[in-house]
């Protein structure tokens, strides 16, 4: 993934690759999948220990998510 993506595109890329939903994906990390949308266009920021829970779940090196 390029240096120029923005948090939500890396996990939207990284969802869609793992064929999971937002749904699946908000669920796995105990969040409301409303949050989980909002991550994904980039109107709210993850806090790290959520990062750290959708790095996990994603298959993401946490380092390459921006904070």
């Amino acid at each position: 993934m390029g240096t120029n993506n923005t948090t939500g595109q890396i996990l939207k890329k990284a969802r869609i690759a793992k064929n999971l939903t937002q749904i699946e994906v908000a669920n796995r990390a105990s969040i409301h999948p409303n949050t989980y949308a909002k991550l994904e266009r980039d109107e709210q920021s993850p806090s790290f220990a959520t990062i750290k829970k959708l790095a996990k779940i994603l298959d993401l090196n946490i380092d390459n998510i921006p904070t």
